[in-house]
């Protein structure tokens, strides 16, 4: 059964869902990011948001926590590869901090677009 088409991708959900428990378990920066996505859930259903508000928070929320997971991938590997100090590692993890820097600051914009007329 495991072998089959259907077989192998819940074999890959298991990993997927494994994966996603281990990052929370371990990195304190999604621990961060589940506990402002839950803040911001309970927001949504205080200040009654749309559909399509709630679609754009979702993914807001997605984005910030999916490319920290690749962010911690990345710092790994690079890690694993060269644990010393080294320029081109350091430049790899600085730049994977920034993909995390560009999706927060675009969270932020859409929870200020979704947020903001609430208190007006």
């Amino acid at each position: 059964m495991w072998n089959s088409f259907l077989g192998k991708r819940l074999k890959g959900c298991g990993y997927a869902f494994k994966g996603a428990l281990l990052l929370l378990r371990t990195e304190a920066s999604i621990q961060v990011q589940a506990v402002i996505a839950i803040i911001m859930a309970f927001a949504g259903f205080y200040f009654e948001i749309s559909a399509v508000e709630w679609m754009l928070q979702i993914f807001a929320i997605g984005l910030v926590m999916s490319i920290e997971g690749l962010n911690t991938a990345a710092e790994e590997i690079a890690d694993f590869v060269h644990p010393d100090f080294h320029n081109k590692i350091g430049f790899i993890k600085d730049v994977a901090a920034g993909a995390v820097f560009f999706a927060a600051i675009t969270a932020i914009i859409i929870g200020c677009i979704i947020y903001f007329p609430k208190f007006y």
